[in-house]
């Protein structure tokens, strides 16, 4: 019976461990992220298209070069830049984008795919702002960005939150027997 009281415990701690330790082993003893990770959106464009570039886990400036767009050069400090493909890329290929990490040395490739069929302009710039009275809707969409998925992992916040979550732990087994104990008298 004591079995069944316990086992949910248990299990919420070795949950909160397994969530807690991929976090652990990517932060870099300075705070920075340990990993340098470039991303390309979207991955198939076609020709005169625009894409966001970025260099998540360089801290340093990152060079990004192609034989489809120009060398764009994203600053220290930034996660992300755009870069225009060129509008004779060929249709259907597939171009490596090399991504050098200036602050670690690091180099990496990731694939940008070209559409094979025709389209309409591939990334349309707006004309008009609607305003609020206005039911237009800006041609081209929103560009969302990476969000809070290419910052950099801060060593500080992992060790707060695995505290929180040994404090949690510690608290709830301290109860458990507490009252295990009231119940034996």
């Amino acid at each position: 019976m004591r079995a069944i009281r316990v086992a949910p415990l248990a299990l919420l701690g070795a949950s909160a461990l397994t969530l807690l330790a991929p976090s652990a082993a990517f932060a870099a003893p300075d705070g920075a992220s340990s990993t340098f990770n470039p991303t390309i959106s979207p991955s198939v464009i076609a020709p005169g298209g625009r894409v966001t570039l970025g260099a998540g886990g360089c801290t340093g400036e990152t060079t990004v070069s192609s034989g489809i767009f120009d060398t764009v050069t994203i600053p220290s400090g930034s996660t992300t830049a755009t870069a225009t493909v060129d509008t004779d890329a060929r249709r259907g290929a597939v171009y490596a984008v090399t991504f050098a990490c200036g602050s670690t040395g690091t180099s990496r490739n990731v694939n940008l795919t070209i559409t094979g069929g025709a389209t309409s302009t591939p990334t349309p710039t707006p004309t008009t702002v609607p305003t609020a009275s206005s039911t237009a809707l800006v041609p081209g969409g929103v560009r969302g960005g990476l969000g809070g998925s290419s910052g950099t992992t801060d060593t500080v916040e992992v060790a707060a939150g695995a505290a929180l979550v040994v404090t949690a732990a510690s608290g709830a087994l301290y109860f458990a027997r507490r009252r295990s104990a009231d119940r034996r008298h």
